[in-house]
Formats: structure tokens, sequence, C-alpha cells
């Protein structure tokens, strides 16, 4: 395996040759999907595994989220790396084992634990790294949320969530954390950028699970494991585990209803469009590519931040 710092390297070059045009909000280079979208595997190493979900996939109709990637990490891969323009949100399932550290240029040296939640808020630019610990093995999400263009110089912040902070939801064979958000009355915390919602749903074979999405809100599920019917209102979708399902937004409320016949996990992500055009570049999610050479030039400049005794925790 390369040096981690050369793997952050490989992985902001490789984004940047597959995304250099700008997207347009509603807009996508690929037939628009309304229907369950397998994700994208991905391989690192030995310790890394993921599906990932792009914003592409969907036709834009996962705004604000531009990656979500479902992963599996049993070793330290990608090292320091700096993101722009985003907010990047590590979400560990509760069957996640040990610790994963969760370093970065705000000060914070975390170890978050099986079900925690942190949100890095990056805006004008911000360093992190994040690994399990030793023995350790961390099952998640990682999510990319694009930031309007008048956050994307905000200065960085940060929210840690603890799992015990987060109130569950127990009725019908489902027990549904509130990760971030609101949902059947229960208000767990709120993200330093954008109102959100995350749940996730654990479902006994034959649960049922209800949450009403907010007017101009969109949603979307990854299926984690199982199969999960969705009805949204205006049609019921199948989806399968290593898919999920985007809705777009609607001017009134919605009921989101899940069931299935197996004992089945999903995320569900709600939260408002930006509708902004935006190029991305790697870890850099900015307005326009002159705003992305910038951040890019900054970083290499060493003015987004570094990590404390970085050379003795690698």
């Amino acid at each position: 395996m390369p040096p981690k710092e050369t793997l952050a390297q490989e992985t902001l070059t490789r984004e940047a040759k597959t995304i250099e045009k700008p997207f347009a909000a509603g807009q996508s280079g690929e037939q628009r999907s309304f229907g369950a979208v397998p994700g994208k595997p991905i391989s690192i190493g030995t310790g890394f595994e993921a599906l990932s979900f792009k914003h592409a996939m969907f036709a834009g109709a996962m705004d604000p989220l531009v990656m979500i990637d479902h992963y599996i990490m049993a070793g330290p891969t990608f090292g320091a790396h700096p993101h722009a323009g985003i907010s990047a949100v590590t979400v560990l399932f509760e069957d996640s084992q040990g610790t994963f550290n969760n370093r970065d240029s705000l000060g914070n040296d975390i170890d978050l634990k099986p079900g925690d939640l942190y949100w890095l808020k990056a805006g004008r630019g911000a360093v992190h790294d994040e690994k399990p610990t030793l023995s350790s093995r961390a099952h998640g999400l990682q999510l990319f949320v694009n930031l309007p263009a008048g956050m994307k110089q905000d200065a960085p912040q940060s929210l840690h969530v603890k799992a015990a902070d987060m109130p569950i939801f127990e009725r019908a064979g489902a027990s549904v954390r509130v990760v971030l958000g609101d949902s059947n009355g229960l208000s767990g915390a709120r993200p330093p950028a954008l109102p959100m919602t995350i749940l996730d749903a654990r479902l006994d074979a034959h649960g049922q699970f209800a949450h009403e999405v907010p007017s101009g809100h969109a949603a979307l599920l990854v299926c984690i494991s199982g199969t999960i019917e969705v009805d949204h209102g205006e049609g019921v979708r199948e989806v399968a585990a290593g898919q999920a399902l985007a809705i777009e937004a609607r001017r009134e409320p919605f009921a989101l209803a899940l069931r299935t016949d197996v004992a089945s996990q999903a995320a569900l992500v709600t939260s408002e469009p930006i509708g902004e055009d935006f190029v991305q570049r790697g870890p850099f999610v900015m307005s326009t590519k002159t705003e992305l050479d910038q951040v890019e030039a900054d970083y290499r400049a060493g003015l987004l931040g570094t990590l404390t005794d970085e050379q003795s925790r690698e």
C-alpha cells in the first residue's frame, strides 16, 4: 500500500481528473434515475471497502449531499488531508468495534465510539485525519455535504455527538436513532451548517417506520442490510442492501413509510436542497474553478492548518 500521504494526494488527483466541469443545479451528465441505484464499489489496500453514492448518480436529487460512502475501515487509509467548501460528516454505526480516532486542524483529537457522529464544517479550509485505533473496525457513513456559496468562506467548525446523547424512537418492530435533527417528536443535535436530519433505522422482520419529510426538503435512503419497501406517497420502491433511493423535495410535507419482510437497516438523510452550481476537485467543492484553484494553492502553502504532532502519530 502506498504511504498514506500519497494515497490522499492520489485521491485528490483522481477526483480532479473525473470532475472538472461545473455541476449545474438540477442537471447531470447522466440519465436521471427515479429508482434504487447501486453504490459503486471502492477498495483501498486491505483495510478499506466502501459503496459510494455521488450526486451525478441521482441527477442532483441528493442535493445538498455531494457524496455518501457506506464503508468499513480496519486500518489507516487516507492520512491527513484537506477539505474546503463542504462539511465532512462521519456517522459510526453501533456495530463498529473499538474506537475511531478523529483529529483536525481545529485542535480536536477525539476517539469516536460506536454510534457517534462527527461533523466537520470545513468552510474556507481545514485538515483532518481519521482512522481506527489498534485492532478496531469502523463501520459507518462518510458524507460530503455541500455548503452554500455564502458559507464557503466561513471559519471551520466542528460538532461531536455521542451515541448516548442521541434519542431513540422504538415502536412497531423499529428502533431508530435520531443521529441529527427531528423525527416523530424526538429532537437530536443541530449541525453547525444547514438544517439536516440523519436517522439510523433498524427494522425487525415485518417492522415498520414512518417519518415526515418537511416541505422543501429532499430525502436520501441508503439500505445498509436487508431489503426495505419505501412508500413516499407517489409510489412504492424496493431498496436492497447496497442501494440508495433519492426522493426530490416537494412543496408540501410528505410521509415516508418504511416496511420490511426481513430484518433490515437503513440510513435516512433529509435536508433542504441548496440549488446552486458547484465545481468539485476531490475534497474541495467550490462555486467556481477560480475558487478551486485558490483553495488548492492555499492548501499547498499550508494555509488550511496542520495537525499537531502529526509525524509521531503516523
